[in-house]
């Protein structure tokens, strides 16, 4: 009998092992890491239905309706997470591309309503940026991961060792929305690989029709930029100004002026081919995009 007894609690004992070593585990500090499941198959349908209902025609997010009903965001980030490394390499380039562009759109509106009303940073210099700015958010780039495939990643990863260095594609400038006013307005549903073209062309366009991030002040001979257009203008090269139609400008200029010409209507395009100006770089507003 007492044999009987050992022999059930050492198989119920290795049940609970195996059964532990299959499921989600945290890592040393205690952060919960979600573990890959084949069986994962991600859906747009929650978080687009999230967007259409917190984001406006210009962009704008109510992030206080958006904490108050965040399930959707969640439980998308949380698929994200699990999603398994063979199913996402089973992809083509445009779906793998929309998935991270999405990733990083996703985890940025969840690190806004985390800290929603926003305070304060400690680390941050509060007399450059606004009170209700994403860069009051202590390490909210560099330091707050988020599991992935298995894996812990920052906003920056994403950005910078994903989506600039693994894909040849400068319009995710267009499409990644780091929640400022001086931002590309974010896009009320979610991108998707079938439609990543046409979604980045249309991007594209609505971006340069608004004021605040390109316009042309002919009587003082200035063309004004988005910051954006500097900070990332290396990123154009391979794709713009092959013909050499900007040859005033240097390599990096030129590629963001085609770029330009090309997602404008034709009269603006021509003044930019044709006539002598200078260009600035407009002022970024780090203020919250929120409606």
């Amino acid at each position: 009998m007492k044999r009987t007894i050992f022999a059930v609690c050492i198989l119920v004992l290795t049940v609970s092992i195996i059964l532990v070593g299959s499921g989600n585990k945290s890592d040393q500090n205690g952060v919960t890491k979600l573990m890959p499941d084949l069986n994962i198959q991600l859906s747009y349908t929650g978080y687009t239905a999230l967007l259409k209902n917190h984001v406006d025609s210009e962009g704008m997010v109510a992030y206080a309706s958006l904490k108050e009903n965040r399930s959707d965001l969640d439980a998308f980030i949380e698929n994200m997470g699990t999603l398994h490394p063979n199913t996402f390499a089973d992809w083509n380039t445009d779906q793998q591309l929309a998935f991270w562009i999405n990733a990083y759109n996703a985890i940025t509106l969840q690190c806004i309503i985390d800290a929603y009303p926003i305070e304060k940073g400690s680390l941050i210099n509060r007399t450059l940026y606004p009170d209700n700015s994403i860069r009051q958010i202590d390490g909210v780039w560099k330091e707050l991961t988020t599991p992935i495939m298995g894996e812990s990643w920052t906003l920056d990863d994403i950005e910078h060792k994903v989506l600039r260095k693994r894909f040849d594609e400068p319009r995710i400038h267009i499409a990644i929305v780091c929640a400022a006013k001086s931002c590309p307005p974010l896009r009320a549903e979610a991108y998707e690989g079938e439609k990543l073209e046409s979604q980045l062309e249309e991007e594209s366009r609505r971006f340069l029709a608004s004021a605040s991030r390109f316009r042309i002040d002919e009587k003082k001979g200035k063309v004004y930029v988005s910051s954006i257009m500097d900070w990332f203008d290396k990123d154009f090269i391979s794709h713009y100004n092959e013909d050499n139609t900007f040859s005033k400008f240097n390599d990096k200029q030129g590629a963001v002026l085609d770029f330009i010409a090309k997602h404008v209507d034709e009269e603006t395009a021509d003044y930019l081919k044709s006539q002598s100006y200078k260009i600035s770089y407009l002022d970024y507003d780090w203020s919250l995009n929120e409606q």
